[in-house]
């Protein structure tokens, strides 16, 4: 008999995996190979990558990001109906499908393959982001279908990421909600760490609980070199790191107390840069009270042991509406907007504080 993993058990898990993390993932420094091209690996935390760029939003703008460590948890789902009410509710939004070579955004909203895609903004077909934007069903909604045709496309080089992510951080709209591939490559953190909001998708499941967990923890260490690139913090992380005693560095908290307590001016730069992380937490496919509270356990647990604030937005329950609003090819929020995955939605974009 398989037995069942309750939210309490998996709640532990992840603060086990957290209690568990080590703050000498930074140790290192990247080979010039590492230094040169990052595009499409997977990131390594044992190693000093490029640091993700730093892509100021114009102001007025909301980026939100949706990510998770797999597919198949709801990350499209959140994407597409967030859009789909907040273009409702008067906001001029797009929708950027950003699960480079694996894009089917598209087809959530009732649409065919558009024919221009990422690919052509990538490969310099066109010279503006905004030339591939296509209208969708809903008024005030459009969509930046991802790379379809081309593998360059799929993993772009240093370059090209950066002029897309400036790219997208620039577009004329009162919104952008990214919708990211599963896993931790440079790409999807790079992406994830631009928003204003990064949403994290899970399901009460302990494969995506764990997932969680990984993702959390490259984009915090993308995060931290970019941090000490900027403010000059690497001398005090190496020095950090290079404590071996027993009541040494345990967690990466331990890492900016170490060096609040060296420095508090660079600790508190770094506190509060870190606490700019731009985390948020939705728990899709909820079916009891307690597991619709498990998003609780594991903001608390981030904030723990991460040191960084991690809000909860709220869960969504497993409902029917959903995956017959899928067979049908369009976003529940119009298919069924009485449901109680719609009513959840709503909810989480209230969370937000986006004035929807």
């Amino acid at each position: 008999m398989v037995e069942h993993t309750g939210p309490e058990r998996l709640a532990a898990r992840f603060s086990t995996l957290a209690a568990g993390t080590s703050a000498t993932p930074l140790e290192g420094s990247s080979s010039p190979h590492e230094q040169l091209d990052d595009g499409g690996e997977s990131l390594d935390v044992q190693a000093s990558p490029t640091p993700s760029p730093r892509v100021e939003p114009a102001p007025r703008r909301d980026i939100i990001a949706v990510g998770g460590g797999k597919g198949g948890i709801g990350k499209s789902l959140v994407s597409a109906n967030l859009g789909v009410h907040l273009a409702l509710s008067g906001k001029r939004v797009v929708l950027v499908d950003a699960d480079l070579g694996g894009a089917n955004l598209h087809t959530c909203l009732g649409m065919v393959a558009p024919k221009l895609t990422l690919s052509d903004f990538v490969e310099r077909r066109v010279s503006e982001l905004s030339q591939v934007i296509c209208p969708t069903p809903i008024e005030r909604l459009g969509l930046i279908s991802g790379a379809l045709d081309v593998l360059q496309a799929a993993n772009p080089k240093y370059t090209q990421k950066l002029r897309l992510l400036r790219e997208v951080s620039r577009l004329d709209v009162d919104c952008v909600i990214i919708d990211l591939g599963g896993g931790t490559g440079f790409n999807i953190l790079d992406f994830f760490l631009i928003a204003d909001h990064g949403i994290l998708t899970v399901v009460p499941e302990p494969t995506s609980i764990e997932n969680a967990y990984r993702f959390i923890k490259a984009a915090y260490y993308r995060r931290l070199r970019t941090i000490e690139m900027s403010w000059n913090l690497r001398p005090f992380v190496e020095e950090a790191m290079s404590e071996r005693s027993p009541g040494g560095l345990k967690t990466p908290a331990d890492l900016v107390a170490y060096v609040e307590r060296r420095d508090p001016e660079a600790g508190r730069r770094l506190r509060e840069e870190l606490e700019r992380f731009p985390l948020k937490l939705v728990v899709n496919q909820t079916r009891t009270p307690e597991e619709q509270k498990l998003g609780f356990a594991v903001s608390d647990a981030c904030r723990k042991y991460f040191g960084i604030p991690m809000q909860f937005l709220g869960s969504i329950p497993y409902d029917d509406a959903v995956w017959r609003s899928v067979r049908r090819r369009r976003p529940v929020m119009i298919d069924s907007p009485d449901s109680e995955a719609s009513r959840s939605l709503r909810q989480v974009a209230r969370a937000l504080g986006l004035g929807a």
